[in-house]
């Protein structure tokens, strides 16, 4: 039986970037620029789509997504409640895309908390 290896995703919304690790250690780092004005937890939304959408394409099957912002790690942990309707929409996509990974869970990291880690 093959083992599922780990892929690592770093998210940053204040620096509107991303870096992918996969399971042999070489990375893809992103830096991403927004056609729209943003906040710093909207580009955190959406670096991690960007870093789930990427890995969906590259067919990773388990991921394990890190970011800085309390406020993204705690709604897709369920811990807080997306009030606002554009926060609403970015939680969906992001468990839309959770959906395409061997069981994905919601966690705390280090320096970033885990949005997405192995179990």
């Amino acid at each position: 039986m093959e083992t599922i290896r780990l892929w690592v995703i770093l998210v940053s919304g204040s620096g509107a970037g991303l870096v992918l690790t996969s399971p042999d250690g070489w990375t893809l780092e992103y830096a991403l620029r927004f056609g729209f004005k943003t906040t710093n937890n909207e580009a955190e939304w959406e670096a991690l789509i960007a870093g789930l959408t990427i890995t969906k394409h590259l067919e990773v099957q388990k991921v394990e997504a890190s970011s800085d912002s309390q406020l993204v790690v705690g709604m897709v942990s369920g811990e807080y409640k997306a009030r606002e309707y554009n926060m609403a929409t970015y939680l969906a996509h992001v468990q839309n895309l959770k959906s395409a990974f061997v069981t994905p869970q919601i966690g705390k990291g280090m320096s970033h908390r885990t949005i997405l880690q192995k179990t």
